[in-house]
């Protein structure tokens, strides 16, 4: 999913925008804004970085091959059938 580290930097960059008078509940504000985003990021369909670097591989090679197989298809298709004998 997400990298822990970048949670905390997202939850501390929250923390860090809130006003002064209220920064005595900012350990906690953290804790609880750190929760809702695990939370809700764990609803998310997501994949790392690394899983879409192999799909979008995967996708690349079978786009190669589908367009050698249309080819090969084509020509296929212009050679002329032979002449079935007539009984």
């Amino acid at each position: 999913m997400i990298d822990p580290k970048k949670l905390e930097q997202i939850a501390k960059q929250v923390t860090d925008a809130i006003p002064p008078g209220v920064k005595t509940m900012a350990e906690d504000m953290e804790g609880r804004v750190k929760q809702v985003l695990q939370s809700q990021l764990g609803k998310l369909d997501m994949v790392t970085r690394e899983e879409f670097e192999v799909q979008t591989q995967v996708l690349l090679r079978t786009r190669e091959k589908l367009a050698q197989l249309e080819t090969r298809l084509e020509k296929l298709e212009q050679k002329p059938e032979p002449d079935s004998p007539s009984s």
